[in-house]
Parts: C-alpha cells; structure tokens; sequence
C-alpha cells in the first residue's frame, strides 16, 4: 500500500517536471523531487538487501590506515546469494591464487543482520562468510544514493573495505576467479 502509493506521488512528480520542462523548477521544488527520488532509492534497496540476492561491485579498496586505491569492479566484489557468499579481491596483472591478481574467499553467510535507518535513509548490514580459508566479518553501510561501503576484517588484524555500488544478481558483471586455498 505504501509503496504504490510512494510510486503514485513520484510518477505525478515525475509528469509535473516534465509537463512543465520549459519552466525553471525551483530550489523547493527540486529538493522535493530529490528527497521523493531518494525514498523511492531507500524502497528499492530494502527490498534488495531483504532478498540476500546482490553484489557490492568496488570501485576501490582502502587499507585501515585511509590509503584508498582504485580497483576494477568487475572483479573486486561482495556477492550474496541467498545463504552463500563470495568475497573476492582482484588486479589486472592475473597473479594471485585466484588467477586474477588477489584472494577469493568463498562460504555460507551467517549470522545476517539489517539494520534500517528511515530517518537517514541508510542501512547497515552485518553478517560473516564462513570460507576454506578463514572467517571473515563484513560491516556493510548503504545510502539511499546507492553509495555502498563494506569494511571486511578476518583471521588477522587488518581491515579491508571495498567501496562502490550494490547491484542485483542479474544485472552484475563480476567474473569471480578460483577458490584460494
């Protein structure tokens, strides 16, 4: 009910700005379509993370002491589909024990918690992956813009944390590399 109600008030916002293309819209006006654009965003992404059915596709990779470096997303990814996940770290030159230059942890995902903020319009997601080769942590944030962040820490004492976009299974292009073991 709510959602085809939010999706009525945005389809008439959305008409109203085009109808009236030729006018200026002013700073109220654009606000308003801006925050009913970022409620729809928040909707579709509840919906995303509740399905466990998304890939967070980073377009870099930052150390815990800040240094940040940008990576390709299509193969430096967290992936969760449904009850499993992959965790993979990748570089162009092909070295590595995944044959992509870095790390592929593979396992089940457990201990899977959201939690939603209405008023920001943002969720944290915090869950493991029970991998061959460790257990890792994940601390994800997710805007309503769709900025997604997912700090990894594991066996060790170093932190990871992949930045980019969430996709939907379908719609993502990853390639992920061999198991390591």
């Amino acid at each position: 009910m709510i959602a085809g109600t939010l999706l009525g008030l945005i389809g008439m916002i959305i008409i109203s700005v085009n109808a009236g293309a030729q006018e200026k819209l002013t700073r109220q006006e654009k606000k308003e379509v801006q925050k009913a654009q970022a409620l729809y965003n928040y909707h579709i992404l509840d919906s995303l993370l509740m399905t466990k059915r998304f890939v967070l596709e980073a377009n870099y990779l930052r150390d815990k002491y800040g240094n940040q470096v940008n990576v390709s997303n299509g193969i430096n990814f967290v992936r969760v589909e449904g009850d499993k996940g992959v965790l993979q770290t990748g570089a162009n030159s092909g070295f590595g024990s995944n044959g992509l230059g870095g790390d592929t942890a593979e396992g089940n995902v457990d201990n899977w918690k959201i939690t939603k903020d209405f008023k920001n319009l943002n969720f944290t997601v915090d869950f493991h992956i029970l991998s061959n080769i460790g257990n890792f942590d994940i601390f994800m944030t997710v805007n309503a813009d769709n900025v997604a962040n997912a700090t990894i820490s594991g066996n060790g004492p170093g932190k990871l944390t992949w930045s980019g976009y969430l996709n939907t299974l379908d719609h993502s292009t990853v390639f992920k590399g061999q198991n390591s073991y």
